[in-house]
């Protein structure tokens, strides 16, 4: 029986994607290893997307589902510093850090934060209206963000589940020019360096989920940059603001303002967080998640096309875009989109789940001065699907030295499996 190809289209919010780049292969290999857990120190709960950071260098990488991460770099680093929001910071220097050299044999690091507790004098209450916060935020976004070019380097991943085992597997290195934070985002571009994808080869997969754009994450989910996105008068106007309580980010105090839907609009809104750091008010984390009590409005927002006979029914689009703070400046740093929806076929009884994750770490930036910008021939399209850009896993050593995030541990066994499964066929 021929396999019938059924493909749905999901388009990555506000009808854009991103993409963020990745560390560039070291030219010698990498001479320092490092791979570690991440967990908290009173639960002992592992934490997913912590913050790893080189310290006086701009490579960095996050952690994965099951907090554990690989750091690689071309010499043994001053310091590493390691931090999530909620969290305590800590960093690991000197012989300690060293010692725990993977390219020299030692051992993965067990690194346990500790939930902040934020002392009485420390907090700083804002006592006018969230908006007004949030207004000023924006009016700071000039001095608060690279006001020059840049070339990024990152790691992107997108999966797809189908209920709880995994169907498509697709990740790659990319290339990321951003202008200045005073211009808009038309001239921004992403390139894929290297990519590879695995899509399951049973006959009831049939089904085939696509995120468009992907890799364009960075630059159309850019909340600060893309003011069309949710950081403009006139959308804010749909939104009621709250203060919730302080928490920090790598030790920096934050003022957290909550949004939620003001009155119903032609199109689905946001409830989410907005981070801001109170002493650069700078936006330093947003966190949305798309209003889909109206599924009608919501299907269109979030479906580009589906086969005929299949209903879509969304259930959660999820946005985290972080930002890092340094020496001054605040860069995006990772990004993640989720998506969750059940598809029904005709005459069938019950409905099928499927979830698709799109994220993307910045792994390095550089001044993009003397450098030639991303030709419009050589970037990813928004309307373009990274699935079919990028060839079958093959190559086990495909990453050499690049940073990427680690696959988790249910990722990885699933890779193992659909490998096993395509080599039987």
């Amino acid at each position: 029986m021929n396999r019938v190809s059924r493909t749905i289209l999901l388009l990555v919010a506000m009808l854009f994607a991103i993409s963020i780049g990745a560390q560039e292969s070291t030219a010698d290999g990498a001479q320092f290893y490092l791979s570690g857990t991440i967990s908290d120190a009173t639960t002992g709960r592992p934490i997913p997307h912590a913050t790893i950071v080189v310290e006086g260098t701009s490579i960095s990488v996050v952690s994965n589902e099951d907090g554990f991460f690989t750091l690689k770099t071309a010499s043994v680093p001053k310091g590493v510093a390691f931090s999530c929001v909620g969290y305590q910071s800590q960093v690991l220097r000197g012989q300690a850090l060293s010692r725990r050299n993977g390219a020299t044999g030692g051992e993965p690091l067990s690194i346990a934060l500790r939930p902040t507790a934020i002392a009485l004098k420390e907090v700083v209450v804002w006592t006018e209206d969230p908006r007004e916060l949030v207004r000023i935020a924006i009016r700071k976004i000039s001095q608060n963000y690279c006001g020059e070019a840049e070339m990024y380097q990152g790691f992107y991943r997108e999966t797809a589940m189908k209920r709880q085992h995994f169907i498509y597997v697709a990740e790659g290195v990319v290339d990321m020019y951003k202008t200045s934070y005073n211009h808009n985002v038309y001239r921004d571009r992403v390139a894929i360096r290297k990519g590879r994808r695995l899509l399951s080869p049973k006959q009831g997969d049939t089904l085939t989920v696509k995120v468009m754009g992907g890799p364009v994450l960075p630059v159309q989910l850019d909340v600060v940059k893309n003011a069309d996105l949710l950081l403009n008068v006139e959308e804010l106007n749909n939104y009621v603001f709250a203060m919730m309580p302080s928490t920090t980010i790598g030790d920096r105090l934050q003022y957290v303002v909550a949004i939620k839907p003001r009155w119903v609009t032609p199109y689905p809104l946001y409830n989410g967080l907005l981070y801001i750091d109170r002493e650069t008010l700078a936006f330093t984390r947003a966190e949305l998640s798309l209003d889909v009590s109206d599924r009608e409005k919501a299907t269109r927002f979030m479906l580009v096309r589906k086969p005929a006979g299949v209903f879509f029914r969304p259930r959660e689009l999820t946005t985290t875009i972080d930002y890092r703070y340094d020496e001054g400046v605040t860069r995006i740093s990772y990004i993640r989109n989720l998506f969750r929806f059940n598809c029904d076929w005709k005459r069938r009884l019950f409905a099928t789940s499927f979830t698709a994750c799109c994220e993307m770490v910045v792994t390095d930036h550089e001044p993009a001065a003397g450098r030639l910008p991303i030709k419009g021939r050589d970037s990813f399209d928004s309307r373009d699907a990274f699935y079919d850009k990028v060839d079958y896993f093959l190559d086990p050593l495909f990453w050499e030295d690049y940073n990427i995030i680690e696959p988790s541990v249910s990722l990885d066994e699933a890779i193992g499996k659909l490998l096993k499964t395509k080599a039987k066929r």
